[in-house]
């Protein structure tokens, strides 16, 4: 009431000049038409013509007209007068016989009676009004109302209309304080008021939160039903199969609830645009805070509970858990998609844009475990005190969030220490039972269930991961090797004898075999490369899942990253001096990222870390090499390299990928020095093996290394001249048949 009071107040106010002046003028006009009667030139029945009444009526509307509205008092006092002054001519002149000049003078006492309450329209009242009804006393109070507010709402949701008045009313407490403040001269005015009008905006969208929370309570079962109970109609339906399909009575449940939600969002869009303090809310933007808001708090919900594992259990309970979070995460799109239209928003866009939000948050927030400068939870960029993304307590020791228990589950079970790794089947079996594992289904499903971005942001994760154990090698080679004088000296000649091509075989074979010894005790380094190796290769199939599915669903975007990609490093490589300036950067900066969303990046080609070029690094690379070839044996079956014996946990793929990222983070001429080093080692125990009494055509270390050259030229896209300028074709020629019949 006390709204509509003011409201209609502040409308008199707002037309108090205009309704004056208009009230002024149909006075006026009927004086001085009432004037005309009494001249005889406009003849009215039974009216006698009278010049002194004609007179005293034309001076009378002079007065009327000589009113000014900025003179209330003067104004007021000659318009009482006026009104005195026809009451008198009503009387004396007998007037009130003729009953046309009667309606005449009486139109124009109500005009002029008119006037003067317009003119007593002031802003005081106002003013009073305000002081009378303050509710300033209410601010801590008001909260514990919330429920009953909420109560009503989700009973009648029309009732949010009426809310309006309360939330007004409690902006309304700011205004006496905000008025000291500006009367004291204070520079803080803005900053409290922005304070003030920030809390009383929250907690108007902690009230009608009920809305999106009812919602989604509706929605759950729409859910339910969706995912359960009806299936998506195929393109081609048999008669015999309609029944099956139509589900009449759920379909009817659906409408019914559908039409429940869409009274509860017709509540709150039926409120005004509203100014809370200095802030302007409006209710579209309040009712997609609010399902935004519901919405981050159930899927963030659903990806937490659904990728929990239990590290203790050898069976792989990966595939289950992601199937079951697919059809939850597949039942929310389905039904937001479908009510978007019903609630009036951009249900699909709001989707993505949630998701995608509360995926980096996680996958920022797991990060920080391997970051120097840690992004706290209130700095992120993504997260936001108006839909706040929350927090679950980990629920084991090595991870933050969902997201870093689903790269170490992954990691697992994907163990090149218990595994074998079939390149050409992307598949992982088990180094004993030769069962498979999990195979390249395991990407679509995270694609289904965690999407685009979260597909991303586990890669994104899985390169964080790679950075660190990138550092670890060297920090181990700087501790370990490079400070350690008698391995200096050793590298040191190892690297002459390899460097000289005239060296005697015999005294480089001794050399060898002391190097090797020695080399065995490397085994962090080897452990290193293998779980480098194996991301990468987790990487790799990543990139190809993001790229196939870009391709499927959005060919017109992949074609055109694909062209620009093209087109730019053409550019780059007949200009590269383009690389450095400003706005080019900020181009390759942004295509970059698109890249890697789609899956147009090769993770085999990426730089981790940007240290300083190790001394020996290809010397050290050819050792850690050698000293694994006799854990490993050549299997046709795969057409690679495998563990020997289960327990020497060394899996060929992941070793040669490993080798291939410690090589590329620095020049392209480690790679080189490194296949030539290879190479030579072939070479020497070839030779060796030749002259010696037992003699064969490739001893098994040599066999090893050949296969493990040819699988670091596939995985690296390296031409073969790089080996057989260095090793015989013949020898490569007999390499091949020895593995085809193997």
């Amino acid at each position: 009431l006390e709204l509509k009071v003011k409201e209609i107040y502040k409308k008199l106010l707002s037309e108090k000049q205009e309704k004056w002046q208009k009230y002024k003028t149909e006075s006026f006009e009927r004086i001085n038409e009432l004037a005309e009667v009494f001249s005889g030139s406009k003849p009215l029945t039974r009216i006698e013509k009278n010049e002194s009444l004609q007179n005293w009526l034309i001076e009378l509307g002079k007065q009327i007209e000589s009113l000014n509205h900025e003179e209330h008092n003067s104004s007021g006092r000659k318009t009482v007068q006026i009104i005195h002054a026809v009451d008198d001519v009503q009387e004396l002149h007998q007037l009130e016989s003729h009953i046309h000049v009667k309606q005449y003078l009486s139109d124009t006492k109500k005009f002029l009676h008119c006037m003067l309450k317009t003119a007593n329209v002031k802003e005081d009242v106002l003013i009073t009004l305000q002081i009378i009804s303050d509710l300033s006393y209410a601010w801590e109070i008001v909260d514990s109302y919330t429920v009953f507010m909420q109560q009503g709402i989700k009973q009648d949701p029309s009732l949010v209309i009426k809310l309006r008045a309360t939330f007004l009313k409690l902006a309304s407490a700011l205004d006496m304080p905000l008025l000291r403040i500006n009367q004291a001269n204070s520079t803080d005015l803005v900053s409290v008021s922005q304070y003030y009008s920030s809390e009383l905006v929250s907690y108007v969208r902690k009230v009608l939160h009920i809305i999106p929370e009812t919602m989604f309570g509706l929605m759950a079962r729409i859910i339910e039903l969706q995912t359960n109970s009806i299936q998506e109609l195929p393109t081609r339906l048999m008669k015999d199969q309609l029944k099956q399909y139509a589900k009449l009575d759920e379909r009817y449940e659906v409408a019914k609830l559908t039409h429940s939600i869409s009274v509860f969002t017709e509540g709150i869009l039926m409120m005004k645009t509203t100014l809370v303090g200095i802030i302007q809310i409006d209710p579209k933007k309040l009712l997609e805070d609010g399902i935004r808001k519901e919405l981050v708090q159930q899927v963030a919900k659903a990806l937490h509970i659904g990728l929990v594992f239990n590290q203790k259990n050898k069976q792989n309970e990966l595939m289950s858990k992601l199937e079951a979070l697919s059809q939850i995460m597949d039942g929310f799109r389905r039904s937001f998609e479908y009510i978007q239209d019903y609630v009036c928003i951009y249900g699909l866009k709001i989707w993505q844009e949630e998701v995608t939000r509360i995926v980096s948050f996680n996958v920022e927030q797991e990060c920080n475990a391997f970051m120097r400068h840690k992004v706290l939870d209130w700095e992120s960029v993504y997260q936001s005190r108006t839909i706040p993304i929350p927090k679950f307590a980990p629920t084991d020791n090595n991870s933050v969030n969902f997201i870093g228990r689903l790269a170490r589950e992954l990691l697992r079970i994907t163990d090149p220490k218990v595994t074998i790794y079939v390149h050409q089947m992307t598949t992982w079996y088990d180094n004993k039972t030769h069962a498979e594992i999990t195979n390249n289904r395991l990407f679509s499903l995270m694609m289904k269930s965690i999407g685009t971005a979260g597909v991303n942001g586990l890669d994104r994760l899985l390169s964080f991961m790679i950075v660190s154990e990138m550092q670890s090698i060297n920090k181990y080679l700087d501790t370990h090797v490079f400070r350690d004088k008698s391995w200096i000296e050793l590298l040191s000649t190892f690297h002459n004898y390899l460097e000289d091509n005239g060296a005697d075989s015999v005294q480089l074979m001794r050399l060898y075999s002391a190097v090797l010894a020695k080399g065995r005790s490397w085994s962090v380094v080897n452990d290193s490369l293998l779980k480098v190796g194996q991301m990468q290769i987790l990487r790799r199939n990543i990139a190809h899942e993001l790229n196939t599915s870009c391709k499927f669903q959005s060919r017109h975007l992949a074609a055109a990253l694909e062209t620009l990609n093209e087109s730019l490093l053409t550019e780059l490589q007949m200009k590269p001096e383009k690389l450095y300036g400003k706005d080019d950067s900020a181009l390759l900066y942004e295509l970059s990222n698109y890249l890697e969303w789609t899956g147009f990046s090769d993770p085999l080609s990426k730089i981790y870390i940007s240290s300083r070029s190790p001394s020996f690094l290809d010397t050290i690379a050819h050792i850690l090499v050698a000293t694994q070839m006799n854990k490993l044996v050549y299997v046709k079956a795969i057409h690679g390299l495998s563990c020997k014996k289960p327990l020497d946990y060394c899996d060929g793929a992941p070793y040669v990928v490993g080798m291939l990222t410690l090589l590329r983070q620095y020049h392209e001429d480690f790679v080189s020095k490194f296949i030539n080093y290879c190479s030579k080692y072939i070479n020497l125990l070839i030779s060796t093996a030749t002259s010696s009494a037992k003699a064969v055509e490739i001893p098994g270390d040599a066999f090893n290394l050949l296969t493990f050259l040819e699988e670091f030229l596939r995985y690296g896209n390296l031409p073969r001249i790089l080996v057989t300028r260095h090793v015989p074709e013949y020898v490569f020629d007999q390499f091949y048949s020895l593995a085809a019949n193997k």
